[in-house]
């Protein structure tokens, strides 16, 4: 796993050039409790795929990574991009794991989401089918914010604090 400046300097960089790039695979996800929608697409618009349906389990993670990899070697793309928007505490399982596996990670913000829904086609209802769309579209602009896992002393702290608030 790559160290969190590491990470930090690439999503960055990623951030600033992925707008009009030929060179990622977006990966659109709407994260819901036992199920999560997926998009594959371009910053340029194009879609490679639409609503892959998966378990939120390693199994699902797994077929998620590996469709995304066909669709890489399939279209030539050097670089995939994981865009997740969090819904309670779903999104951390598939983000952690995906991190672990040394794969690009960004999240897009909730109000976000829901702006450009209105935008791109006047509708304010949500489609898990064109949500995960939506998601991809917000990263191919780079419009996504840094996927942070604190260390694991930090999260067992804050485990604790919740616990005594509680």
């Amino acid at each position: 796993m790559q160290s969190s400046c590491d990470r930090l300097e690439l999503f960055k960089n990623i951030r600033s050039s992925i707008r009009g790039s030929d060179e990622y695979v977006l990966v659109g996800i709407d994260v819901a409790k036992s199920r999560h929608h997926a998009f594959f697409g371009t910053p340029k618009g194009k879609t490679l795929w639409k609503n892959l349906v998966f378990d939120n389990s390693v199994i699902g993670f797994e077929a998620l990574r590996g469709l995304a990899r066909d669709l890489q070697n399939k279209y030539g793309l050097d670089k995939v991009v994981y865009g997740l928007e969090p819904t309670a505490s779903y999104h951390k399982p598939l983000g952690e794991y995906l991190i672990r596996q040394g794969e690009h990670v960004v999240y897009v913000s909730n109000v976000a989401v829901a702006k450009n829904r209105a935008l791109l086609d006047g509708r304010w209802d949500k489609n898990d089918k064109k949500h995960s769309a939506n998601v991809a579209d917000l990263v191919g602009q780079g419009r996504c914010l840094y996927y942070d896992i604190p260390e694991e002393s930090l999260r067992e702290l804050r485990g604790l604090i919740a616990f005594r608030s509680k």
